[in-house]
């Protein structure tokens, strides 16, 4: 009985043994297909082929940094805010290289005026400053939001209206960078009135930090505002 139902089926098979022939060539251009997708140098025709004959539309088809290079890449990069470089980190070991570069976070490091203008920004005061400030502080206290910082084009900073702290004194702001060698920077900091400067550094979320021993400002992340420090960035 087996054997009949073998005989009907070898009976029924397509005498065209051409069909072999188109299968062990679609075989074959698979396989050289992956071997240049390995080598990084797959080409238009491959992908539309593979998509039978559709447009190979948006398809990224080699990795910027081998197409442009890295001194264009330094280029393009730099113009970035800081958060898309640091994105940019998580690429790939040869990205890694070109986004770490010196040339394009040494001025990402540097706070300018323009900085400080274009943000808000929360301040609190710090464990050695005195009691009776740390009292008012709503950071210590958990009575509320934090207080808020704002400072302006002209050199001068403000406050909330209700502000406990600021007490309507007039304030003014600079800041300091001294720079040596190729571009090396020294010494660089933000001083308010007379008081102890403010060491500056980026935070997690490439937010901005100002801060002593006395009290800090942290720049709020402001994902819409043109060159503002971006919506938070979740680090795991």
């Amino acid at each position: 009985m087996a054997q009949t139902e073998l005989q009907e089926k070898q009976g029924n098979a397509p005498e065209y043994s051409g069909n072999y022939d188109v299968v062990g060539q679609e075989m074959e251009k698979h396989r050289k297909r992956r071997k240049r997708r390995k080598r990084g140098s797959e080409t238009v025709e491959d992908v539309e082929e593979e998509n039978g004959g559709g447009k190979a539309e948006g398809f990224l088809l080699r990795d910027p940094l081998e197409v442009f290079g890295r001194d264009i890449m330094l280029m393009i990069l730099s113009n970035l805010d800081a958060r898309s470089v640091a994105l940019s980190l998580l690429v790939s070991r040869t990205w890694h290289g070109v986004a770490s570069s010196d040339r394009i976070w040494g001025p990402k490091n540097r706070i300018m005026r323009d900085d400080l203008c274009d943000h808000v920004w929360e301040f609190h005061f710090n464990k050695g400053a005195p009691e009776y400030w740390r009292n008012l502080d709503p950071y210590w206290k958990g009575t509320g939001r934090l207080m808020r910082r704002y400072f302006h084009p002209d050199g001068s900073q403000s406050a909330d209206p209700d502000d406990k702290v600021w007490g309507g004194h007039e304030c003014c702001y600079l800041t300091v960078t001294s720079i040596v060698g190729e571009d090396k920077i020294r010494e660089h900091y933000v001083r308010i009135n007379r008081w102890p400067r403010l060491s500056v550094s980026r935070k997690r979320d490439w937010s901005w930090e100002l801060s002593n021993h006395l009290y800090s400002y942290s720049s709020i992340p402001d994902a819409d505002k043109e060159g503002g420090t971006g919506p938070l960035y979740e680090v795991m």
